[in-house]
This record gives structure tokens, C-alpha cells and sequence, in this order.
């Protein structure tokens, strides 16, 4: 069958992806990746076959970083899953003035924004292509629009809790409670907007897709009431690295890693932590800290521990099974990276999904967790001596290794894939050998 990626011009969001693509190259499939045309040196950089739709448009990527502040723990007042989406996470959002009124901006400043530059192309290509199945992330709403105009079986593919899921659950039982002329869905007006353009009628799934591939155990994630969900396990994939001689030889102390993500930098203005006093405070311990700093942060610190060894990279799947602990900021990727071994976890948060993962982390007792706020040096080093002394964690950490590895691998997930595609695509669609 032919299966079409598509994708907003954002490389963590698009590293989620890329394993599934490959799985189903290699299972014998054609994959297409489909995303803004400066973009296309990512994924072709990823052995993927690019299709540059639309035009270079990133307003999307600098409202959120806007959202996200100027100053880093300064602004940690606004940090959190942008509006209506936080109603997921505060019971007090949950209205229906509140949901209605915000997904009218949401749909307005960021749906409309991502997917203006990329949704016209991209059914032009799919209607050359005939893909069967397209795969979307979350905030890449081209993707549907695609897949509803030539009959596509389609799938979101999640990157961490699934929030607008939840939301969009919560926003259609409050919707059925109104009176029959305010039962306004500017999601569905928009989307729908879209789908008569082309032929057709907006259904649901446009907005959450027929099913959604989730690459987190149930111990970490939040399901949608209604929603299909189908799990794999998450394989990292952080793009060109090289192992380091050092990582090659055991440490001869026990080994704490500690990394705040690449978007801290690569989208948003620094690190929510102050680094230099989370490294004075294990500057007297008897451990090795391994710190993945962005040279950029690391021109702001002014003395450096003897225990400490500072690199701007190195892969986090090879650096996390030589750690006795993971000092991180909980983001998705890198929470289920570390996951994937016996590793306990200390869970910095700042915003968006980072706080329910880490508390999650912490429920399942594999790794404690701490808001930025609250991470100063004396409490990281408490915690990290938690980690190291108490049992408990590695043992937990451990059981969550084990359910993270009983889930099917993404080539175990094609041939669901392949009955799913079958199931519910249209018959104008052509299959492809």
C-alpha cells in the first residue's frame, strides 16, 4: 500500500514519526513524507523520501514559542498547554463558554496558520499519489484534509499525552447540552470548510483521524472516551549521532545523566533550570554526571564540577543504559527514551504535557519529579540521592521497562496497520502493490 506522512516543519515532532515510516518501508510499503519545502533536508537526512508541499510558513512554531516565554523560568507563570487544550489538565476550564470561545482562537491563530501553507498541495499531490493511508501528527490538520479528499484511510501518531483528544471529547458532550442554535464547532465549521471544497462532508475523524498510534505504555498516557487507539513501542530516533569513545568504557562511579531537551534551545530562549546551581549541588558527590548542555547555555556557566563531563550531544538511547539515574525535563521523547531500560527518573517540568507525564512517572514509582519552580540545587541533589539509595525506584523503573518492551514494535504494528487501512478507507482510493 502507499502511506503519505505529513507533517508541520518541526524536527521533534517529525522524529516521533520516522521510525513508523521506516517500519513500513521496510515491511515493503511506499512511504511518501510530506511537509513545507525547507524541510525537506530533515527528512531526506532521515533516509525518507521527501514531497515538498506549500510554501516556508513557521507561524505556527514561533507563536508557540512566543507562548512558551522570553525568559525562561522568569516566565513561569505562563508555561502550560496553550488554550482551550489546558481545560485537559484544570476541571475550572472545562465550560463551555470557555472551550467554545477558545477553539474559535485556537482554530483561528494555530490550526488555520499550520495548515494554510501545505493543505491545497498536498491534496493535489495526494490526489496523484492515491496514498491508502495517510499518518498526521497531532497539529497537522493538512494531513485529514488530504486523506478526506481522495478517500484515504488516515491515523494521527501521537508525540506525548494526548490532550487535544481529551479536549475535543470534552468540547462535543458539553456541545450536545446546548440548545440546538448555539451548538457552534469551529473545528468541525473549518475542517468541514475544507472537506466540501473537495467533494465531501466533514465527519469526526478529521478531527482526531479513524485511529491514533500511540507510542506510550497505558501507565503513561491518557486515552480519549471513544477513540481508537492502537500502542507501539516508542523507538528513538534523534537524528545523525556518533557514540563517543568515553561512552564505550563502564563508569567507574555510578552515572547520572542529566538533559533539559532540545527545544529548550532549538525553539524556546533556555533552560527553565539554573544549571549552575543544579551542578554545584552534586559538584561533592561520588558520581559521574553526564550533562548534554547546548553550547549556548554552557557560555553562561561560570565554573564547571570535576565530576562533571559537558557535551552538547550524544544519543540519548546509548548514554541512558550506562545511567544509575536520569535527571530530565520529562518531555516525552526523552522520558520514554530512559523508559526504555531500569533506569529511575527525576523529572524537571515546565509546560505543556511535561507536569501529567512526570506525575505519571512518579505514580508508577519509577522516578520522583519536581516543577521548575521548585528545582533548586539543594532539592535536586536530595532527590538524585533518592534515586541512588532507594531500591524502589530501579525496581519500578525496571517494571516499567518490561511494559514498555511487551508492546509490539512498529514493524509488529504493520500488519494492523494494514487491516485498519483496509477497513476504512474509501473504494476511490487505488491500492498499490
Amino acid at each position: 500500500m502507499r502511506v503519505l506522512f505529513a507533517a508541520n516543519p518541526h524536527k521533534s515532532v517529525f522524529q516521533y514519526m520516522v521510525p513508523m515510516a521506516w517500519a513500513l518501508r521496510t515491511a515493503g510499503h511506499e512511504v511518501r513524507f510530506a511537509s513545507q519545502p525547507a524541510f525537506a533536508a530533515t527528512i531526506t537526512q532521515a533516509g525518507l523520501t521527501a514531497v515538498p508541499v506549500g510554501r516556508d510558513h513557521d507561524r505556527l512554531w514561533a507563536a508557540r514559542a512566543a507562548a512558551g516565554g522570553a525568559d525562561g523560568a522568569a516566565d513561569a507563570g505562563r508555561a502550560g498547554i496553550e488554550p482551550p487544550y489546558d481545560a485537559f489538565t484544570d476541571p475550572e476550564k472545562a465550560t463551555w463558554e470557555y472551550l467554545s470561545a477558545g477553539m474559535a482562537t485556537a482554530v483561528g491563530e494555530r490550526h488555520r496558520l499550520a495548515a494554510f501553507p501545505m493543505a491545497a498541495d498536498l491534496v493535489e499531490f495526494a490526489r496523484h499519489w492515491r496514498p491508502d493511508l495517510v499518518i498526521w501528527d497531532p497539529l497537522s490538520y493538512a494531513g485529514p484534509i488530504a486523506a478526506q479528499a481522495v478517500g484515504a484511510a488516515h491515523a494521527r501518531l501521537l508525540f506525548g499525552v494526548d490532550v487535544f483528544g481529551g479536549v475535543r471529547d470534552l468540547f462535543l458532550k458539553l456541545k450536545e447540552r446546548q440548545p440546538e442554535g448555539e451548538r457552534v464547532d469551529p473545528l468541525a465549521d473549518w475542517l468541514g470548510g475544507y472537506a466540501r471544497k473537495h467533494g465531501g462532508e466533514f465527519t469526526e475523524d478529521m478531527a482526531t483521524g479513524h485511529f491514533t498510534i500511540d507510542q506510550f505504555p497505558a501507565s503513561l498516557q491518557t486515552e480519549a472516551p471513544g477513540l481508537h487507539y492502537e500502542r507501539t513501542q516508542f523507538i528513538p530516533y534523534g537524528g545523525p549521532a556518533v557514540v563517543p569513545d568515553w561512552l564505550r568504557r563502564a563508569p567507574e562511579r555510578p552515572r547520572v545523566a542529566i538533559t533539559m531537551g532540545l527545544s529548550a534551545t532549538d525553539v524556546y530562549s533556555g533552560y527553565t533550570v539554573d544549571t549552575q546551581d543544579v551542578l554545584d549541588s552534586l559538584a561533592d558527590l561520588d558520581i559521574e554526571i553526564v550533562a548534554t548542555i547546548a553550547d549556548s547555555e554552557k557560555a553562561k556557566l561560570k565554573r564547571i564540577p570535576g565530576n562533571a563531563r559537558l557535551v552538547p550531544y550524544v544519543p540519548l538511547h546509548a548514554l541512558a543504559p550506562t545511567c544509575d539515574a536520569v535527571v530530565h525535563h520529562a518531555g516525552a521523547a526523552t522520558l520514554a527514551t530512559v523508559a526504555r531500560h531500569p533506569v529511575p527518573h527525576l523529572s524537571l517540568h515546565y509546560h505543556y504535557d511535561q507536569p501529567i507525564l512526570a506525575r505519571k512517572l512518579a505514580e508508577h514509582g519509577a522516578g520522583l519529579e519536581l516543577h521548575t519552580s521548585e528545582a533548586t540545587g539543594r532539592a535536586v541533589r536530595e532527590h538524585v540521592l533518592r534515586l541512588l539509595d532507594e531500591p524502589s525506584f530501579r525496581e519500578r523503573a525496571a517494571a516499567l521497562r518490561d511494559e514498555t518492551l511487551a508492546l509490539p514494535t512498529p514493524n509488529q504494528l504493520v500488519p494492523r496497520l494494514e487491516e485498519l487501512t483496509e477497513r476504512h478507507r474509501r473504494a476511490t482510493t487505488t491500492t498499490a502493490a
